[in-house]
């Protein structure tokens, strides 16, 4: 048997590799400090550096689904770029092997003023097809947009729903061989969200290699083998996609800064306990209908809960389109700050949701004997696909438990514990 010995150096290539890899900005206080630092050709200093990421080695092999994790400003973002090579380097190196597709700024590339069939030959045109490969992909870039009655109209007249739709489009056309994702698993609304989470996981399924940042924990793990975790420009740990994602919480759990998104995380999108919302389901899609939450039987949305001793009851219908697999349901508890306590997932727990004909469902969670101590807890609830991936739908703080207790234990939970009286053997 003939081994071709190139072939087999190739499949051992890194898909990204990265060595030293650092990006800094010259940072003036005024717009006259450029020209004297250009008169003075770098004998003063007029400028104070910006350290974007600093010394970042990597190396991301064929097939790898990589999570990247920070806070806002870290560096995750200007990484991307510069393996995009949409930045350059400072210092450093940055070689990528294979056709790479980016979901950064989607449609960054468009030209208002042309038509989206013009931007879709010039969008796939940068991203490196042939004239021949645009022609034989261009109806599908159509079709997956699903804007073919204003595909020959000027992209300035789109919704951004719509040019939102014609960029992604474009941009998965390629069939990548690596795939960046910047915050979002799926773009648009209904089925186009469902269709583009879909065709992203079509690509992890068929061993592309995939870099994915996002400030959703639970995506990350869910989704990736390996995680980076990146803090002002360094990268702070890298393996195990679970020990990293739980060094990551500490260090915002024990950080000195409650950051504002951690505040308002759990405040977004509250619909209130008592009101179903209006309409039917949308094609492709899944909502929440309603969440009611009960203590003893009785339902609030302000409840004073005693530790140990009250039963706490989440009810949530949901309606969907018939068509696409039965969602799964999950429920968290959240300190008033924004960190997470606990969870519960229907997947998790291998319970299969019911529906009717028409797509409506409901179930309940149940928590007998809360253990929470006493404080102020938040009830989200969340509908997500039948992988428990792909958010459908969320009610964030839709009931505030008020615990009460007797005793003065500390902390947030009573764990089962027992006393055994050392005797010394």
């Amino acid at each position: 048997m003939n081994l071709d010995i190139s072939q087999i150096s190739a499949s051992l290539q890194p898909a990204v590799y990265t060595h030293d890899l650092g990006k800094c900005y010259q940072l003036y206080a005024q717009p006259k400090d450029r020209l004297k630092q250009f008169l003075w050709r770098g004998r003063r200093r007029y400028y104070r550096e910006l350290w974007a990421l600093q010394k970042i080695n990597l190396e991301i092999m064929p097939g790898e689904v990589i999570g990247i994790i920070g806070r806002n400003g870290s560096g995750k973002s200007t990484l991307l770029q510069l393996i995009c090579g949409t930045l350059t380097p400072t210092c450093g190196k940055v070689e990528v092997n294979g056709h790479l597709a980016a979901l950064l700024e989607l449609g960054a590339g468009f030209n208002p003023d042309f038509t989206g069939r013009e931007n879709i030959w010039l969008n796939a045109a940068i991203l490196g097809l042939t004239q021949e490969e645009i022609a034989d992909r261009i109806e599908y870039i159509i079709d997956f947009s699903e804007i073919r009655d204003f595909i020959d109209q000027p992209v300035k007249t789109y919704s951004s729903g719509m040019y939102v739709r014609l960029a992604f489009s474009v941009a998965i056309s390629i069939d990548p061989d690596i795939l960046i994702i910047d915050e979002a698993l799926s773009v648009g609304d209904g089925s186009f969200a469902r269709k583009s989470f879909n065709r992203i996981m079509q690509l992890k399924e068929r061993g592309k290699t995939i870099l994915f940042c996002s400030h959703s924990l639970f995506q990350i793990e869910s989704m990736c083998s390996r995680a980076l975790w990146i803090n002002q420009g360094q990268l702070m740990a890298e393996g195990d996609v679970k020990h990293v994602v739980s060094a990551y919480q500490t260090f915002l759990d024990r950080s000195v800064l409650a950051t504002s998104e951690q505040a308002t995380a759990p405040c977004e999108d509250v619909m209130p306990a008592d009101t179903p919302s209006a309409g039917g389901y949308v094609s492709g899609h899944a909502r929440l209908d309603k969440v009611d939450v009960e203590i003893e039987g009785k339902s609030s949305r302000d409840a004073i809960v005693k530790s140990g001793q009250s039963t706490v009851r989440v009810k949530v219908s949901f309606v969907s389109d018939p068509a696409i697999p039965c969602p799964t349901v999950a429920v968290t508890l959240h300190a008033m700050d924004g960190r997470m306590l606990t969870s519960a997932a229907t997947w998790e727990d291998q319970v299969t949701l019911e529906r009717t004909p028409n797509g409506a469902g409901q179930i309940s969670a149940v928590f007998e004997c809360l253990p929470l101590l006493k404080g102020e807890y938040l009830i989200s609830v969340y509908l997500l696909c039948e992988q428990g991936i792909h958010l459908y739908d969320s009610a964030s703080g839709v009931s505030t438990l008020r615990v009460q207790q007797e005793g003065r234990l500390q902390g947030y939970f009573a764990v089962p514990h027992i006393w055994r009286i050392d005797d010394g053997k």
